[in-house]
């Protein structure tokens, strides 16, 4: 949940299924905090479902695991979408509604990243991944902390991070028929490190510029 001064700019809330399943969350006892919780639920999910593939002894064993984490991804994405609608669009929000936002979704990134950086036996390159994508939000939260807008620009925006493994998981359900084991998800990982690092270089740019005057 948030307020609308920080909420993300998302066309899919103009979007008439989101709207029918806002109003479906909002007809029963569920809460937008619940919501953002389950988002929690659905990372842990793809980053235990990315780790077990290192242990998967069947190639359908694996390409199973890596569909389940490339839905798991896009369900966080979907809690992260519906807090929000549940809590502005249908009246529901509550006076915790901030932290709930965005607590849940650093830990996401982190459950996320560590799952896949250990499923390719490379944890370090998963930490680091997930260190960057904490950072890219801290960096727009810190320009927010001074009065300033918040700054959703990517190139690696949370959105931008989910699509970039969802895409890999499922193109690597095939890479043993062309790529080593593991190429796609560490160049994604390396995709992710690289976009996170450019994102939190232009958002710590505008928050200096803006103070500037700029």
């Amino acid at each position: 949940m948030t307020d609308l001064k920080n909420r993300r700019p998302l066309q899919s809330r103009k979007s008439g299924w989101a709207n029918r399943i806002t109003a479906f969350l909002a007809e029963r006892a569920i809460t937008p905090n619940q919501i953002s919780q389950a988002s929690i639920a659905a990372a842990l999910l793809a980053g235990l479902a990315f780790w077990m593939t290192a242990y998967a002894d069947s190639t359908n064993l694996k390409g199973a695991l890596l569909i389940l984490a490339a839905l798991a991804c896009q369900l966080r994405l979907l809690c992260n979408l519906f807090d929000g609608m549940v809590a502005i669009e249908a009246g529901k929000s509550a006076p915790d509604g901030p932290f709930w936002n965005e607590f849940p979704d650093r830990i996401a990134d982190i459950i996320i990243f560590i799952g896949i950086g250990f499923g390719l036996g490379s944890p370090t390159l998963g930490f680091a991944a997930a260190t960057c994508a904490v950072l890219t939000a801290y960096t727009r939260e810190l320009g927010a902390s001074i009065g300033l807008a918040p700054d959703f620009s990517g190139p690696m925006a949370k959105q931008h991070r989910m699509a970039t493994v969802t895409l890999a998981a499922v193109l690597a359900v095939f890479e043993q028929h062309f790529l080593p084991q593991g190429t796609i998800l560490t160049v994604a990982l390396w995709v992710v490190i690289i976009g996170s690092i450019v994102t939190v270089g232009r958002r710590a740019n505008h928050i200096r510029a803006s103070l500037l005057g700029g």
